[in-house]
């Protein structure tokens, strides 16, 4: 099993001060001494900072690293590949300093960049999405040629300020050792950008916007409910928004509610519009039945994080099951309901290769390079799955899972 690193961070209560250790998960904050509880809300994404040794007297600087974690997804001729990935890569180009963090984000306990920081921060010049595509060629460099679709699902994105100070050398200010030879006669550090730190973290009340109720969730939730309007909201830069939900019912005991969107979306380049344009698309053993061209496709995903492996056979399970309309507008009276971990944008940024692991024959693979899939409208569906020990299992669509591996993939 490919490991991934767990971030943790300093932070005080905004509300009485009480220091508090976050996972980097973490979006919903609860004191243990005041009992308020809070939703962090940045401005665009996270922003840390590793903590310094360096001698008062220095003047430090804080190259930033963009930070990528979530699952790699290529689709090849010999089917689909996946991969954990957890990577960093300076945001600055410089021959000068170090290209990665490598494992110090994980021995090392960040805290938050607040504009109250001190030092000199330097100004990102790498785009994240140009980073990205530097991960991506350089994990594809393995991959048997040629690449017919490629997607980065779950991606977690961050920047890590790690601190230096330059006396002929650039000096880690962790380890106050050099990490350079001397520097060339024409290095000057001043031309190297910067910008003052300007990223404030909103600290919102976990309440319902619709009727001030407190809202449930867990500390890494992305969407929060409300027991008391029957309400689920999804946390956004600007607050909360209330998102289209339901649920299917069950009588039985003993059950979990595992969190699924169900998207529909205008696919070009390949006719799936239907239940009959499906069976056609994946050669299902079914012979389409007249109504079936009347009933809607829609594509299924996890909305929470699970291994690469379980998240593709989830999302193709359900999207060539195609269930019904038979849930219930309200959130499930009874049993356990498992956080939403996983955003719809990354729930989107699916959707191809999920089309490209139940096309068939193979030979149609290629043509993936010219579809599109343009998401229209989506809904939040909780789907029931029966606890028998350390396994979940939902036997109507054959899936199953760990608990321990649940548990453990809400850190990928």
């Amino acid at each position: 099993m490919t490991q991934t690193s767990k971030f943790l961070i300093e932070h005080q209560c905004p509300q009485c001060g009480a220091p508090a250790t976050l996972e980097e998960t973490d979006h919903l904050f609860s004191c243990g001494f005041c009992r308020v509880k809070s939703y962090l809300l940045p401005q665009d994404f996270f922003r840390y900072m590793l903590p310094h040794n360096a001698p008062h007297d220095k003047s430090l600087t804080y190259l930033p690293y963009w930070r990528f974690k979530g699952c790699l997804f290529s689709c090849v001729p010999a089917g689909i590949r996946q991969k954990i990935v957890d990577v960093s890569y300076q945001g600055v180009a410089s021959t000068h300093f170090p290209v990665s963090l490598g494992l110090r984000s994980q021995t090392q306990k960040l805290r938050f960049v607040t504009p109250e920081t001190e030092g000199r921060f330097l100004k990102p010049t790498l785009p994240h999405r140009e980073v990205l595509e530097i991960v991506e060629k350089r994990f594809g460099v393995s991959l048997p040629k040629p690449v017919f679709a490629q997607s980065f699902v779950g991606e977690a994105l961050s920047q890590i300020y790690s601190p230096f100070y330059v006396e002929g050398k650039v000096f880690d200010a962790i380890l106050n050792r050099p990490i350079s030879s001397s520097l060339p006669e024409d290095f000057d550090e001043s031309t190297l950008q910067d910008e003052r730190p300007a990223w404030p973290i909103r600290f919102v009340p976990a309440l319902c916007p619709n009727c001030g109720w407190d809202m449930e969730g867990q500390r890494d939730s992305l969407a929060m409910n409300c027991r008391n309007c029957d309400s689920v909201w999804l946390a956004t830069k600007k607050g909360f928004t209330k998102l289209p939900y339901g649920h299917m019912s069950a009588k039985e005991d003993n059950l979990t509610y595992l969190p699924f969107y169900r998207i529909r979306a205008t696919v070009s380049g390949i006719t799936l519009d239907s239940y009959a344009d499906l069976i056609k698309v994946a050669n299902l053993p079914k012979v389409p039945l007249e109504e079936w061209k009347e009933r809607a496709f829609r594509f299924w995903f996890p909305a929470f994080k699970i291994r690469p492996q379980e998240l593709l056979r989830f999302s193709r399970n359900l999207t060539l099951a195609q269930p019904e309309d038979n849930w219930v507008s309200s959130l499930p009276e009874t049993g356990n309901t498992h956080a939403v971990t996983l955003s719809i944008q990354e729930a989107l940024e699916g959707l191809k290769i999920n089309l490209a692991s139940f096309m068939k024959p193979p030979s149609l693979l290629p043509r993936l390079q010219d579809i599109q899939i343009k998401p229209k409208t989506f809904m939040l569906v909780y789907i029931p799955f029966r606890e028998r020990g350390m396994e979940l299992s939902q036997p109507a669509y054959r899936l199953r899972i760990n608990k321990n591996l649940l548990a453990y993939a809400r850190h990928l």
